[in-house]
This record gives C-alpha cells, sequence and structure tokens, in this order.
C-alpha cells in the first residue's frame, strides 16, 4: 500500500462556490431519479458503473415463474440489452451469413419491430467464445448507436433509419472486442481497441466525424509471429464519465495504467500506473476513488482521481498484484467493492483499503459455473449472474449474505439490464424480460 496526502480545505470553497455546487448536485439528482430509474441507456446502465435507482426489481424468478415474456434470438452472442421507453435495443451477428446487425424490439411484449445492419465477409479474427457484435449498443432517447468492430460504427434513428455509418479501420485481436460506445453530450465515444492501433475516438453524434483521437501506444493483435513469443496484452475497457475536481473527466483503464481525459478535447489529464498487460473491466468510480481491475490473474488498484500528470506516486491508495481472472465488472455500494470473478468466486473488498472482506465461491445448479458478466446494484441488493444464466442476488453488505438463487439454464456471457421494475436478460437463445407477477 503507498501512502498518500491530501490537500486541506481551500479559500476558493466560497458560499457561492459551495451554493453553485449544491444546486448542480440536486439536479443531478433530480435526473438521476426522474430519468435514469426507468431507462438502462448503455452498457452497466445510466453512469457506465452497473449501478441503478430501481426499488421495485424481483428478487426470485425461474424459467416460468416471473418471466413477463421471452423472445428467441436467431444466434449466439455476447452483448447486453439497453432499454429506452417502450424500446429494447440489442446487437446480433448472424454468422453464417456474415451480418452484424441491430434489432429493436418492442419492451411490453417483445415483438421484433425492426432489424438493421450490415453485410461483413471480411476477415476478422476473434475467439470462439466471443461473438461478433460483443459491444452493447447506446442510445440517449434520439439516436441508438452500435460498434461492429471493422465493420464500421452506425447510427439510427429510433425507427431503424440509418442516420450516419463509419469506418474507423479494422479491429485485430485474436480474442476479438467488446468496448461499447458511450454518449456524452454531442459525442459519441469509442476504445477502438484492443490490437494495433488502439486509439479512443470521439465522433460527433450528429453525422459522424471525428472531432478527437488519442492514439494509445503498446497494441498488439496477440498473434505469434515466428521467432516471437505470444504478446498478450489488450483492453477491452468501456469507459466511463465522471465529474471530479469540479471537471467532468472520463476515465479510462489502458495496459499498464488508468487515466483520465478531458470528454470534449480528448486532452489526458492525469495517469495511475500499476495495471497489467489485459484489461477486461470497466473503471468503478465511488466518492473521489477509481478503482480499475486487469484480468488473466493480473493487477488491481485504486487511485483517488487526479488532476495533472503522473499521480502514481501521490494518488495510489493500493495495489493487488496477482487477483483471480476477472472478465465482468464489479459495484461499489458503501465503500465496498461486489464483483463476481470468471471462476465464478464473489469478493466483497473494502475501496480504501483493497483487503478483501469476503470471498464466497456461488453454487447453484447450472452447469456452468464461471461468469463472464458484471454485476448489478439496486436497493442494496446485488444481482451476479453465471454462464448457466443463474442470477444470485446477495446482500450489499460487508457480511455474506445470499437472498435468493434464479436458474434459467442457458447459457449466457453478458450482463443484465435493469429498467422500470424490470430485467432484462440475454442469453444464446433468447432474450428474457423478468417482471414481478401482478
Amino acid at each position: 500500500m503507498i501512502a498518500s496526502t491530501s490537500a486541506g480545505p481551500s479559500k476558493l470553497h466560497c458560499y457561492d462556490f459551495a451554493m453553485t455546487t449544491l444546486r448542480c448536485s440536486l439536479f443531478l439528482l433530480f435526473v438521476a431519479g426522474s430519468v435514469f430509474s426507468d431507462n438502462w441507456p448503455a452498457w452497466r446502465g445510466p453512469a457506465g458503473t452497473g449501478i441503478c435507482a430501481e426499488k421495485n426489481l424481483p428478487a426470485q424468478w425461474s424459467t416460468t415463474k416471473n418471466v413477463k415474456w421471452k423472445v428467441a434470438l436467431p444466434d449466439r452472442g455476447n452483448s447486453s440489452p439497453v432499454i429506452w421507453g417502450d424500446r429494447v435495443f440489442v446487437t446480433q451477428a448472424i454468422e453464417k451469413e456474415g451480418r452484424r446487425t441491430l434489432m429493436c424490439f418492442d419492451r411490453s411484449k417483445g415483438k421484433l419491430l425492426w432489424q438493421k445492419g450490415v453485410v461483413f465477409k471480411e476477415k476478422e479474427i476473434t475467439h470462439r467464445t466471443n461473438p461478433f457484435c460483443s459491444a452493447s449498443p447506446v442510445t440517449d432517447g434520439e439516436v441508438v448507436i452500435v460498434s461492429h468492430a471493422s465493420a464500421g460504427i452506425f447510427c439510427y434513428d429510433f425507427n431503424g433509419k440509418e442516420l450516419w455509418r463509419r469506418v474507423l479501420g479494422p479491429q485485430k485481436h485474436i480474442w476479438g472486442n467488446g468496448a461499447s460506445p458511450v454518449i456524452h453530450k454531442n459525442l459519441c465515444i469509442l476504445n477502438h481497441g484492443p490490437g494495433n492501433p488502439t486509439f479512443l475516438v470521439a465522433l460527433d453524434k450528429a453525422n459522424g466525424t471525428q472531432v478527437w483521437r488519442h492514439d494509445e501506444p503498446g497494441g498488439h493483435s496477440g498473434e505469434k509471429k515466428e521467432g516471437q513469443k505470444n504478446m498478450w496484452i489488450g483492453s477491452w475497457t468501456t469507459p466511463i464519465l465522471i465529474k471530479a475536481h469540479g471537471k467532468e473527466q472520463l476515465i479510462m483503464s489502458f495496459p499498464g495504467r488508468v487515466v483520465g481525459f478531458d470528454p470534449m478535447k480528448g486532452k489526458e489529464l492525469w495517469a495511475c500506473h500499476g495495471l497489467n498487460p489485459l484489461v477486461y473491466t470497466s473503471p468503478l468510480y465511488s466518492n473521489g476513488i477509481i478503482v480499475a481491475m486487469g484480468g488473466y490473474s493480473g493487477t488491481a488498484l485504486a487511485t483517488r482521481v487526479g488532476i495533472k500528470g503522473d499521480v502514481t506516486s501521490t494518488h495510489r491508495l493500493w495495489t493487488r498484484p496477482k487477483e483471480k481472472q476477472r472478465i465482468g465488472s464489479g459495484v461499489i455500494h458503501d465503500g465496498h467493492i461486489y464483483i463476481l470473478n470468471e471462476p465464478g468466486i464473489a469478493q466483497c473488498i473494502n475501496v480504501q483499503t483493497g483487503k478483501v472482506i469476503w470471498e464466497e465461491r456461488l453454487r447453484g445448479e447450472g452447469a456452468r459455473g464461471g461468469s463472464w458478466s458484471s454485476t448489478v446494484l439496486a436497493d442494496g441488493k446485488v444481482y451476479a449472474i453465471n454462464q448457466s444464466a443463474e442470477t444470485f442476488v446477495l446482500n450489499a453488505s460487508p457480511k455474506f449474505e445470499l437472498l435468493a438463487t434464479n436458474l434459467l439454464g442457458e447459457m449466457t456471457q453478458s450482463s443484465m439490464a435493469a429498467s422500470n421494475g424490470e430485467i432484462f436478460i440475454r442469453t444464446y437463445k433468447h432474450l428474457w424480460c423478468i417482471s414481478n407477477s401482478d
């Protein structure tokens, strides 16, 4: 653990500044309560952290109990659904046809409203467990944007009309890709990686033109060349947006480091080093602290949000140099991280110290106990799903308490979405809507 210092109170924190901050905070709380509690607009929800304001989500279900509807999907897929109003959006590859598509469903009955996409038959490498179209959509209620990797990034209106498309170049990594786009104000931001080149790019939401681009060195496809060892390196991170030190920041986990950017200009503000070369998860944020977790038995670290330059020696709170394999991301609640690791082992970790408070293998009846999925936090409960679509509902507490186990028994490597009292689960066979019975 590395000790750090924090600045004392500043005279600049005057009454007017405090009142302005309070008004902004109240406005954001109002928005979160009035809009985001009903919508799940992006990968990992309203803030990209897996946390929502829902209070009445189902805690128990089965293949028949509390199932509002389920609809068959045409092929397997790892992406997660997003929801806005009466629409549910899911990306879907049709592997035999070389099609990469976006599907739009009516949320009340699960009826397919439209499906649009592109045929892309150029060679693109990926892992057999990572089908194409693994990136989730993003929407702001006006447009919905999807990344189809080497096939390009596409923007549609809610009726399925294509507004624009932009090809950013090939994505080359032996394990494929999975980072989802993010909408921030007038920008659509995407981690175009892993592989070479790796870059963050911001496009104008209205027309797809490039606004800024940040190139990150060290990208590699992972393919072994003659006379070389395999180079396992890359980031599958979907960045998150936070507000800290009075400014908006875009937080991104790259191989070796976590970085804060100015989201409107793409300028690198600060960086904290210590991650390993493979990063699958998205960053977590709470009360001025960023937690970044590497994969492949890699490193986890926590750092206070920086302002400028290399903050490793001044802001880093702790590192855990060798962890379990992590593909899905965790959530933070009341100073603790809750995560389900790839082997099916759940952990509760203190945010300030990095100490593991409890560690439990989540055992159920499903044949597959591992997990690629990210956890969801709602109303003090953690929802963690494994590859058998078996959802464990836990009390978000430093004392381990399993509240319910719910089995669907279908292969999934997606993450759940929650909206207006309903849970949406995408398996390899179906899209499920789980809702409390009247």
